[in-house]
């Protein structure tokens, strides 16, 4: 067994502990664009000391590569020390030279590894 048979997923819209995926469909080649990834978007996840999200890693893969390319990790590291909570949402500002998929993976300190994907294509 790997580790990636151990990466969770399900419908973002019925599930609070897998990434979404906020930026545009289509992004302009070597443009910086936005992304906003976040747990917990349409149903909250619980944000305790002991039920937290950790961290959520972003991650490109170019269209036909083999490998994926890691744009950005984000730790949350406040789970109620003195009176602060981190919440699980970042914003990025990236470029891509061709089509690809965005990849978030979040962990879960009780339930575990959570991906999502989007596809981004490209102009110009």
């Amino acid at each position: 067994m790997t580790i990636g048979d151990r990466i969770q997923s399900a419908d973002w819209k019925k599930e609070k502990h897998v990434p979404t995926i906020e930026c545009p469909d289509q992004v302009e080649t070597g443009m910086p664009f936005l992304v906003n990834v976040a747990v917990g978007k349409e149903i909250p996840h619980p944000n305790t000391t002991e039920h937290h999200i950790r961290w959520i890693d972003v991650y490109f893969q170019p269209a036909g590569d083999k490998f994926v390319y890691q744009v950005g990790h984000f730790d949350f590291g406040a789970h109620g020390e003195g009176t602060a909570y981190a919440h699980p949402a970042a914003t990025l500002l990236m470029q891509v030279n061709e089509p690809g998929t965005l990849i978030a993976l979040s962990l879960c300190n009780i339930h575990g590894l959570w991906e999502s994907s989007k596809e981004i294509a490209t102009s110009g």
